[in-house]
C-alpha cells in the first residue's frame, strides 16, 4: 500500500527558539488526516517550559511565558505523552508528516533526554519511521525550483490552505495536506510504500545537507559542517 492511500498523521511543535539543543516545547499537536480528506482526530498540548519564553518566540505563535505558566502543563508529564504518542502512531505503521523533521523530532528527543523519560526510539525500540518530511520531499522532487520552502510558501506553490500558521494544530494538518498533494502530484513517489519513502527521504537528506556544505565552503564558511542526520540528529556522547 503506498503511503498516500492511507491515513496521514500530521505533528508540529511551537517552541522557544531553533536550538534543538537547548530550547523547549510550548506546544504540540497531532492530527490525523484520513484518505478521503477529512480529519479524523486531533489532540493538542500547551507546556509550562520551564524557562522564560523569548519575545521573538511569543510573537511568533502566540504563546507569553506568562499565558504558558498559568495555563500550560507541567513539561516532564507533558513531553512523555507527547512522546507516548507519537510512538503509537509509528508504532502503528502509520506515516507521521512533519515539516522540517530533524528540528522538531531532535527537538523532542532532547526534551526526553532533559526529562528523564523513554524517547521515540526507546519505545518503539527502533529509529522513528516512518516519517514524511514536505521540506526534504519538496527538494528532492523539485529541486530546482527558486523560492522560499518554508510551510508557508509549500502551502501557497500545492495549493493547500494554512489558516492560522504557527497554531501547531493548523501546521500539523497543513503538512499532512502538502505532503499528499506532492505525492499524488509526482506519482512515483506517491505510489511507494512507508517504509521506501523513509529511506528514500534518507538518503536525500543526507544529499542535501553534503550539497548546502559544499556550497557553504566554497562561499562562505570553509569550516562549515550540516547535519546530514535525518530525521533524528543524534545526541552528542
Amino acid at each position: 500500500m503506498s503511503w498516500i492511500s492511507g491515513p496521514l498523521v500530521g505533528f508540529d511543535l511551537e517552541t522557544t527558539g531553533t536550538d534543538v539543543e537547548t530550547d523547549r516545547i510550548v506546544t504540540a499537536a497531532l492530527v490525523r488526516l484520513e484518505a478521503d480528506g477529512t480529519v479524523s482526530a486531533e489532540r493538542g498540548w500547551l507546556l509550562d517550559p520551564g524557562v522564560a519564553i523569548p519575545e521573538q518566540a511569543s510573537a511568533i505563535h502566540g504563546i507569553s511565558t506568562d499565558r504558558a505558566r498559568q495555563h500550560g502543563a507541567a513539561p516532564a508529564g507533558a513531553v512523555a505523552e507527547i512522546t507516548a504518542a507519537v510512538a503509537e502512531v509509528l508504532g502503528a505503521g502509520t506515516p507521521l508528516v512533519v515539516m522540517n523533521a530533524r528540528y522538531d523530532l531532535s527537538l523532542l528527543d532532547r526534551e526526553c533526554h532533559r526529562h528523564g523519560v523513554p524517547s521515540l526510539a526507546d519505545r518503539l525500540g527502533r529509529p522513528p519511521a516512518p516519517v514524511v518530511d514536505p521540506l526534504v520531499l519538496d527538494k528532492h522532487v523539485d529541486r530546482y525550483r527558486r523560492g522560499k520552502r518554508a510551510l508557508q510558501a509549500l502551502c501557497a506553490h500545492y495549493g493547500v490552505a494554512l489558516e492560522d500558521a504557527h497554531n501547531a494544530a493548523a501546521d500539523a494538518l497543513a503538512a499532512a495536506r502538502v505532503a499528499r498533494r506532492m505525492g499524488e502530484r509526482y506519482a512515483t513517489v506517491g505510489a511507494m510504500p512507508p517504509a521506501d519513502m523513509h529511506t528514500l527521504q534518507t538518503r536525500a537528506a543526507a544529499e542535501q545537507s553534503a550539497s548546502l556544505q559544499a556550497y557553504l565552503r566554497r562561499t562562505s564558511n570553509p569550516a562549515a559542517v550540516v547535519e546530514p542526520a535525518w530525521p533524528v540528529i543524534p545526541r552528542a556522547v
